[in-house]
C-alpha cells in the first residue's frame, strides 16, 4: 500500500506560525507594561483601541507621524546588537509629533523578516516598549511579518507609527516666528538615526573597524554609532506649560539646512553660532575620515543638536532657566533675522574646513 504523501504546509513555504506565536508570548509583558489609562483591551486584538476621554479639550487635534530606522539597522544586524534599535524607531516618530505641540498617546510597530527569530524579535520589541514607557505613550499594537524569500537570512526591517493629541490653540505652527527671536538647541545623544548611508560609506572606504575604539570616544565605534536616538518628550512636554514656544525643529535627515526652513515664515532666516555647543567627537571623526565638507556635515547630521526651539528673547531665557532647574541642557545657539528662509552657520565644524 502506497503511503499517503504529506500535504504542503505554510511552514514548508518558509512561514512558521508557531514561531510567530512564540514571539507574541515573549513580548506580551513588555507591551502590557506600556499601557496607559486610555488603552482599551489587551494584546492580540485585530486593532488597538484607545479612549480619548482623558485628553479631550474644546478643539482636540490628533497628530500622527511615521518613520523607520533607516540603514542604522544594518549596523545593528552586523553587530548583533538589537536591544536599543527599538528606541530609535520610537524616537523618530514621537519626536516628530512633539514638534507640532502634541503629547504622544500611542505607538504601533512593524517588524518584517525572512525567517522569524522569536527571541531576537522580542528583544527588539522590548526596546520599543521601554522607549514608549519613557515617552509616556502606549505600545498599542503592531505587526510581525514573516516574508519567506524576501529578506536575506538574519535581516529584518523595523518601522513605526505614533499618534498624539493637542488642543488646536496650542499647536506650534511657526507662523509667529519673527526677527529677534532666539534659537535654543537641545543636545542630541549622538548621530541618532539619520545619515547612516554616508556613515556606512565612510566605514567601507576607510576600512574602519566597528569593534575598535578611535580617538577619545571611550567606546568602540560600533557602540558609539548605535547609541539610541534621544527621546525628547520628558524634556519638552513640561515646557509646553512654562514657555511660549513659537517653533520647533527635529533635526533629522537634511540636518540644519533642510529642516529649519520648514518652520520659518517668509521674510525670516536663521543664523547659528556653531561654537555655541560642544560637538560630540564622532562628528569631527566622520568628517575627517570621510573627507566630508563642513556644509555637508550640517546638511546630513545633527552635529550634536537634536531638537531646536524658537522663542522670544525673554521666553528663551526663561526656558533655559527652567531646563536647568530640571537638570536638562539647553543653550542659545543663534537668532532669527530678516531673510528669505535660509540658514547660515559660522564656526563649529567650519573651523576645520
Amino acid at each position: 500500500m502506497t503511503e499517503k504523501k504529506k500535504g504542503l504546509t505554510y511552514a514548508d513555504a518558509g512561514v512558521n506560525i508557531d514561531a510567530g506565536n512564540r514571539a507574541v508570548e515573549l513580548m506580551k509583558d513588555s507591551v502590557r507594561a506600556t499601557f496607559t489609562k486610555g488603552v482599551i483591551g489587551d494584546v492580540g486584538g485585530f486593532g488597538g483601541l484607545y479612549s480619548l476621554s482623558e485628553y479631550m479639550s474644546e478643539d482636540p487635534v490628533l497628530v500622527s507621524g511615521t518613520d523607520g530606522v533607516g540603514t542604522k539597522l544594518r549596523l545593528a544586524i552586523e553587530l548583533g546588537m538589537h536591544g536599543t534599535i527599538g528606541q530609535d524607531c520610537v524616537a523618530m516618530s514621537v519626536n516628530d509629533i512633539l514638534v507640532q505641540g502634541a503629547r504622544p498617546l500611542f505607538f504601533l510597530d512593524y517588524i518584517a523578516s525572512g525567517q522569524l527569530d522569536p527571541e531576537q524579535t522580542a528583544q527588539v520589541v522590548r526596546g520599543v516598549a521601554e522607549a514608549c514607557r519613557e515617552s509616556g505613550c502606549a505600545l498599542l499594537g503592531g505587526e510581525t511579518a514573516e516574508m519567506a524569500g524576501f529578506y536575506a537570512p538574519g535581516d529584518y526591517d523595523l518601522a513605526g507609527f505614533a499618534v498624539g493629541i493637542a488642543d488646536r490653540r496650542h499647536l506650534i505652527p511657526g507662523a509667529v516666528i519673527c526677527a529677534g527671536d532666539v534659537i535654543l538647541g537641545l543636545p542630541s545623544s549622538g548621530v541618532h538615526s539619520n545619515g547612516y548611508s554616508l556613515v556606512r560609506r565612510i566605514l567601507a572606504d576607510r576600512h574602519l573597524d566597528l569593534h575598535q575604539e578611535y580617538d577619545s570616544m571611550g567606546r568602540t565605534l560600533g557602540e558609539v554609532l548605535l547609541t539610541p536616538t534621544k527621546l525628547y518628550p520628558r524634556v519638552i512636554l513640561p515646557l509646553f506649560g512654562q514657555c511660549r514656544i513659537k517653533g520647533m525643529v527635529h533635526i533629522t535627515g537634511g540636518g540644519f539646512y533642510e529642516n529649519i526652513p520648514r518652520v520659518l515664515p517668509q521674510g525670516t532666516a536663521a543664523e547659528l553660532d556653531g561654537d555655541a555647543w560642544d560637538i560630540p567627537s564622532v562628528f569631527p571623526f566622520l568628517m575627517k575620515e570621510g573627507g566630508v565638507e563642513a556644509h555637508e556635515m550640517y546638511r546630513t547630521f545633527n552635529c550634536g543638536i537634536g531638537m531646536i526651539l524658537i522663542l522670544s528673547e525673554k521666553d528663551g531665557a526663561d526656558c533655559e532657566a527652567f531646563l536647568r532647574s530640571r537638570g536638562e541642557s539647553g543653550f542659545s545657539i543663534g537668532r532669527i533675522v530678516d531673510g528669505e528662509r535660509t540658514v547660515s552657520i559660522k564656526g563649529g565644524l567650519f573651523h576645520g574646513a
